[in-house]
């Protein structure tokens, strides 16, 4: 059975909490990647910063909607959540975009786990970690590529 060490990209290309949105933008895009772990100075991953976390920052300021009950206005969107959404839009470390505490497998995790996750998450990158360190990647071509594999290489 494949497990995820069989398939992760152990060359991963990280990003630190304090990088500029606009250079991760750009490291994304000259790499043809969807996602960047964020990493800190010990190596421990502290977050992702997906294509669609920085997609978020084109997004209009959300509107809380308000109804009134009993001469009171009261909001259906927290003010956490709204505070989240600005702090994404109005992004300019890696820090104020990523998310944090993504979702990751571990090197024996198998591919059909790793396979569910993806698809279940619409997950396009999923960090490995081995003791609390980040030791690889597995994106959804790094799956794909499995399919065209033959059977001898296994």
């Amino acid at each position: 059975m494949l497990t995820a060490k069989d398939i992760m990209n152990r060359e991963v290309i990280t990003v630190r909490p304090d990088t500029e949105i606009t250079k991760a933008a750009g490291i994304l895009l000259e790499q043809k990647i969807n996602g960047l772990p964020v990493v800190d100075d010990k190596g421990g991953l502290v977050g992702i910063l997906c294509q669609s976390d920085l997609i978020a920052q084109q997004k209009k300021m959300p509107i809380p909607s308000l109804f009134t009950f009993l001469d009171g206005l009261i909001a259906l969107t927290s003010m956490k959540q709204i505070e989240k959404e600005v702090r994404k839009i109005a992004a300019i470390v890696v820090a104020d975009a990523m998310t944090v505490d993504p979702v990751t497998v571990e090197p024996d995790t198998g591919i059909e786990t790793v396979a569910a996750l993806m698809v279940d998450n619409s997950f396009h990158t999923l960090p490995v970690v081995e003791a609390g360190r980040l030791v690889g990647i597995i994106g959804k071509a790094d799956i794909l590529k499995t399919l065209t594999a033959s059977p001898s290489s296994e």
